[in-house]
This record gives C-alpha cells, structure tokens and sequence, in this order.
C-alpha cells in the first residue's frame, strides 16, 4: 500500500490532518475500482466542473447518483438479458465509480445525452471563508479598537 509522508506540508499548515486519511482511501478506491465505463472530468472554469461518463446501452431507469459524505457514487445496473448475441462488443456489466468530492463541491444537477451521463459540480464557499481585505487601523480608530477587543475579552473571561 502507498503511503503519503505530509510532515513537510504540516510544518507550514494547521488544521489539515485529516488529508492523510483522505489520500489513503483514494488509493484505496483505485485499487478496488476497473476502468469501466471510461469517464472524463472538466473544468468549467474555476469552481465548475463536469464528469461525463460513457455509459452506452445504459437508460436513466438503470442508473443512480449518490452523494453521501463527500463520496458521489454512480452505478449503474441493467439486469439479465435474454437476448443471444453473435457478437458483443458494447459491455453493458454493472459498475459502480466512486468519486471524493473536496469540501463545499455540491451536484447542482445530471442529465443524460448521446449515450453520456453528465454530472455537473460547483463549489460554492460560505461567505465567511471567501478571501477579504482587513483594514488596518491607526490612531484613534486603533484604540477605540483596542477598548472594544478588550471589553469582548472581559466579558468572555467573567462568564
């Protein structure tokens, strides 16, 4: 098994121990999964993305979408045939594709078309965690700043 050494990364960062749990079960559902059906990932800009998966032979009613913590899982299951073939070349087997989605990424939707299943994504940030200028205060501004922090700490510190 693979394993990811992140002491560098910790070194400069806090809060991101978890990262190491999220690497090992991505090499853990590579392992376990095939190449079928072949899919493609786009980027649709900077928080748009799309996964298209070839899902030939294959209809809405035989196919499912789920997301369950940060995990979108696609399967898709047609059934017995009774149908003889001569020949076989297009794989209709079950599958099932797993895919980690990163914090805040949200399915805004799927559709199908021309034998493609598309699933559409888009992170959507809180505005708390959105980048923001902080002004920096000086004189009296600054102090009365400085009187407010400190009645917000007493306050805190006598309860």
């Amino acid at each position: 098994m693979n394993t990811f050494d992140l002491t560098p990364f910790y070194r400069h960062s806090i809060g991101f121990d978890h990262l190491e749990n999220i690497f090992d079960s991505m090499v853990k559902m590579n392992e376990v999964t095939d190449n079928y059906p072949p899919y493609n990932i786009h980027s649709n800009g900077k928080d748009n993305y799309t996964i298209e998966l070839a899902v030939a032979g294959f209809d809405e009613k035989n196919l499912s979408i789920s997301l369950e913590n940060g995990i979108l899982t696609i399967t898709g299951n047609k059934g017995e045939e009774n149908s003889q073939y001569v020949h076989r070349g297009i794989a209709n087997r079950p599958f099932r594709r797993t895919f980690r989605l990163a914090e805040y990424v949200e399915v805004t939707g799927a559709g199908m078309q021309n034998g493609m299943l598309q699933v559409h994504l888009e992170r959507k940030l809180p505005e708390e965690l959105k980048p923001k200028n902080i002004e920096i205060k000086t004189g009296n501004a600054f102090k009365k700043f400085l009187d407010s922090a400190a009645k917000t700490i007493d306050g805190h510190i006598s309860k």
